[in-house]
């Protein structure tokens, strides 16, 4: 019996259409996020999954998507027993949050930014790497709370960012911190995961099927 895991990045926020890094901060969806969330809960009803569980980050930007997304699905019932969790937030990019991106390359170059935004064990200055959003946060959350679901046949929804959506796909064995800068998660694109008893048969963005 095959059951199903779906990894939603939250639509597009204020800050992704303002070219800032997020982080931890609180910051609420775009008109455009808020369609990417109607959109995606459409390809999740015409993909015919139901799901037993929801989780999230305590961040707004995921908690929206998660209802919008739940209501377009015909499943809005769901949101009410939400998980959210702070294991599940945005990676903190400490010093850099709030900046503008162009802007802080041509403060610090190009090289250096790229190297805190993409080095798998190298964090932005007070900031958090993906090696720490992994192993201090999603491994151990993902393995206590998620994994025993997915284990026992139930069909889950996890709606939260790019960086704790890519710490899940090293928790999976997936993605390796050698190949993870190549997994991208657009904005409201639901990614799917077919499990048959407990082991990923495969793997694809609902837009793509």
């Amino acid at each position: 019996m095959s059951n199903f895991l779906v990894l939603l990045r939250h639509g597009q926020s204020q800050w992704n259409l303002e070219n800032r890094f997020t982080g931890f901060y609180d910051v609420d969806l775009t008109p455009k996020g808020e369609s990417e969330a109607v959109a995606a809960g459409e390809m999740i009803a015409k993909a015919g999954f139901e799901f037993d569980k929801v989780f999230s980050s305590t961040q707004i930007r995921a908690n929206r998507t998660a209802q919008i997304a739940l209501e377009a699905a015909g499943q809005g019932e769901l949101f009410e027993g939400i998980t959210r969790h702070e294991h599940l937030r945005e990676r903190d990019y400490g010093d850099l949050t709030g900046l503008d991106k162009d802007e802080t390359r041509t403060k610090y170059g190009e090289d250096q930014v790229h190297l805190w935004r993409r080095s798998y064990d190298i964090a932005p200055p007070g900031g958090e790497c993906l090696g720490d959003v992994v192993e201090n946060r999603v491994r151990p959350y993902f393995n206590e709370h998620i994994k025993p679901l997915l284990d026992s046949g139930k069909n889950v929804l996890v709606v939260a960012h790019g960086n704790s959506l890519r710490a899940i796909l090293i928790t999976l064995g997936v993605e390796t911190p050698a190949t993870i800068n190549d997994a991208e998660f657009p904005t409201g694109v639901p990614l799917a995961f077919e499990l048959d008893g407990g082991k990923i048969v495969r793997r694809y963005f609902l837009e793509d099927k």
